[in-house]
């Protein structure tokens, strides 16, 4: 018998059909798991499933670190974002090249991918939030589509990599019930805000697989729903792809959920309804499952061939000449270029939150004092999810590096990041850690702050010191805000540099403090954008990819998965920064927007036009924001929403003309049925470098540009 699955000439299709003939039920299920077994007399080697590149390859030795995510979308730059998934890709192959022709074969050494994470960010307690982009889901699909389809490469034939789009879906904490709880949302809220990046990741990016969550929705569980992932990711998106569970999420089916009743029932039901691959060990029990007439062989057969057809498209069976992604030398890991990526994004990533004239300071400065718990640690420059840098560039090492030979830089830790121990003895060891900082800020011309949080503060549940992973408030954590006012209260000359991944309401500093950067958790070269920031190096552009509140009395309660209230949306209280807001050392002004027309027919495109002059004397990047607001819709709508967004250069005094095109599915809106409906009426457009609220205005004194078309004709559904 013909060996069909081996002949490079034969279409994918074929091969995996004729492979997958040839196996055992036992051998077939031995796939279906993250370590997948070897198949020696198939020639088949052992693969496992599971790797992780959020930000940079994680887990599997040196390797370039991005800054967090959460960072990133900071950025507003897709561009710049594939070229970092790009990066990450080539070090994926360089590195799997070796560990191929090594023979090894274990955890975090494959091509397939666990990120990005593309659900929102709906509430800034979560811990995992520093690893999305956001909270706006069309934010998070143009930078979810750009990092997918930088890690699969433009190859006709082969996938560089595979990308896997998580948690599918409505994932968002808290953290500790996240394997029993139940999302329960409307249809409205689910295709609106929780869908929305998945489905563009899914038919725009053309990503080859997608993880399902936890947690279940609507009573059904993520890792076995027919709504998710027959109704809607296969049938009503067209996915082709496989999917994969959450790391015991096959488990929580019938121990936590108690929808199924054996473990078999529950491998089972999963497989049924659309889950190829299991994260764990339960679907070992598919055997039995089979057996017990739970599920067929030929239902099997599907998952498996999902699985097969993915690790063919990735070349694993095909001879290394043959595949363009083999000929990737170790040599790119760790590279010079791409450092110099991770500085550049870093740069982007930032975000001006104040400036009271204060910055930039000269690098001539007689003397600076950087004082706090993160000003040193390496730690935070990092985020959960990351890899190992060959070094690291702490906001410490970075002013160092900047200042002038003749410049006095003095250090101090200040207070621990978080601990507030009662007894004497550590009293008194604060009081003198404070006496040092304090003193240090009194001889100094300029104060630089390091706060905020780290990873051990924030992430998932069961890592780190904060075992349940999600935040209880939102204030700076331990005696950090003590030793901010402490020190103002001797020189207000201060420079609050942030490391986080999440909100922090810091509303005393936003009073006081007269300047305040958000640096997020930057990566391997966060020192030295930071600094780049600080001395005038660069000019920041990053905007906030999420609503700072002012406490948690403006948020609902966290279960709560409706979106009233939440995010900039559907938000009615003002923020402390709203999304969308940074500062930069020029200002930019917005004129002559131009809609055409400006009287369109329902299921027609509008052009919209605007004019960004540069009127400060600094060169520098905007971020061009589009918002929309539907005024005369039949139900429910955003405050605003965002629509479009670009990111331009402009030298002093230099003008340029931006573009947008909205089309019928931007103009359209979710009603309470989950349709999408295309309305007649009358539309709403502001443009700016903020969000179009009165917040962005007192904080920035940049107006947005606004104007109104209408749309005729007769209501129509269109499709999602």
């Amino acid at each position: 018998m013909t060996e069909k699955f081996k002949g490079t000439n034969e279409s994918v299709s074929k091969r995996v059909e004729d492979l997958v003939s040839r196996m055992t039920l036992e051998e077939k299920v031995s796939q279906m798991v993250s370590n997948a077994s070897s198949i020696p007399r198939l020639g088949i080697p052992e693969y496992n499933w599971w790797n992780e590149a959020l930000h940079g390859v994680a887990g599997a030795g040196i390797a370039t670190v991005f800054p967090q995510a959460i960072g990133m979308a900071a950025s507003f730059d897709d561009k710049l974002l594939y070229s970092v998934a790009t990066a990450i890709s080539n070090e994926a192959r360089a590195k799997y090249n070796e560990f191929v022709r090594h023979n090894d074969r274990g955890i975090f050494k494959g091509l397939t991918f666990w990120s990005p994470n593309v659900n929102i960010f709906r509430d800034p307690r979560w811990g995992r939030g520093q690893e999305t982009y956001g909270e706006d889901p069309y934010l998070t699909s143009i930078m979810g589509v750009a990092f997918v389809k930088g890690i699969q490469g433009n190859d006709p034939v082969y996938l560089k990599a595979i990308a896997t789009p998580k948690h599918f879906a409505v994932h968002s904490g808290p953290e500790p019930i996240r394997h029993e709880f139940n999302a329960e949302v409307s249809m409205k809220d689910l295709k609106e805000t929780y869908l929305y990046a998945f489905k563009e990741c899914v038919k725009t990016g053309k990503t080859a697989s997608i993880m399902g969550a936890y947690n279940r929705v609507n009573g059904e569980p993520c890792c076995a729903s027919k709504t998710l992932l027959q109704d809607i990711l296969r049938k009503e998106w067209g996915f082709d792809g496989y999917v994969v569970s959450d790391c015991g999420a096959i488990h929580n089916i019938y121990v936590d959920h108690k929808i199924a009743r054996t473990v078999e029932e529950a491998a089972a039901m999963a497989v049924k309804n659309g889950c190829d691959l299991n994260c764990g060990d339960t679907y070992k029990r598919l055997v039995d499952a089979v057996k017990k007439g739970l599920i067929s062989e030929k239902e099997i057969d599907k998952s498996v061939k999902r699985l097969f057809t993915a690790r063919f498209r990735l070349g694993m069976f095909d001879p290394p000449e043959k595949i363009l992604y083999s000929q990737i030398p170790y040599e790119i890991n760790d590279s010079e270029k791409h450092r110099k990526l991770a500085l550049k994004m870093a740069r982007e990533s930032i975000v001006l939150l104040k400036n009271d004239k204060l910055l930039p300071i000269s690098k001539n400065i007689k003397s600076v004092a950087l004082i706090g718990p993160n000003a040193d640690k390496k730690e935070v420059l990092l985020g959960n999810y990351n890899g190992t840098p060959s070094h690291y560039v702490t906001l410490l090492d970075g002013i160092r590096a900047k200042v002038s030979s003749k410049t006095k830089v003095y250090y101090a830790e200040g207070c621990d990041l978080f601990k507030i121990e009662e007894n004497d003895k550590y009293g008194m060891r604060r009081k003198r850690d404070f006496s040092e900082a304090i003193s240090f800020a009194e001889k100094v011309d300029t104060v630089i702050m390091c706060l905020g949080l780290s990873p051990d503060l924030e992430g998932e549940e069961g890592t780190g010191p904060n075992q349940k992973g999600d935040r209880d408030n939102l204030d700076l954590p331990g005696l950090q805000q003590e030793l901010l006012e402490e020190i103002y209260s001797v020189n207000q000359h201060i420079i609050l540099v942030l490391l986080n991944g999440s909100p922090i309401t810091i509303n005393w500093a936003q009073k006081h403090i007269p300047v305040i950067l958000e640096a997020w958790y930057p990566g391997q070269e966060g020192g030295t954008a930071i600094a780049d920031v600080v001395f005038g190096n660069y000019n920041p552009s990053g905007r906030l990819p999420v609503t700072f509140v002012k406490s948690e009395d403006q948020l609902p309660p966290f279960t709560d998965y409706s979106m009233k209230g939440r995010t900039y949306k559907y938000m009615d209280e003002e923020p402390l920064y709203p999304f969308g807001y940074g500062l930069s050392y020029t200002k930019f002004e917005y004129k002559n927007l131009k809609i055409e027309p400006e009287n369109a027919k329902i299921g027609k495109s509008i052009k919209v036009t605007v004019e960004v002059e540069n009127i400060g004397k600094v060169d520098g990047d905007e971020i061009v924001q589009l918002y929309l607001k539907f005024l005369e819709a039949s139900t429910t709508v955003p405050n605003h929403e965002l629509k479009g967004f670009k990111r331009i250069y402009l030298v002093a005094g230099e003008k340029k003309k931006v573009s947008f095109l909205l089309t019928p599915r931007q103009m359209a809106f979710i009603d309470e049925k989950g349709k999408c409906i295309l309305e007649p009426g009358k539309f709403k457009i502001m443009i700016g470098g903020s969000q179009p609220d009165r917040r962005s205005l007192e904080l920035t004194g940049q107006k947005t540009v606004n104007g109104e078309f209408k749309v005729v004709g007769r209501s129509t559904e269109i499709e999602y």
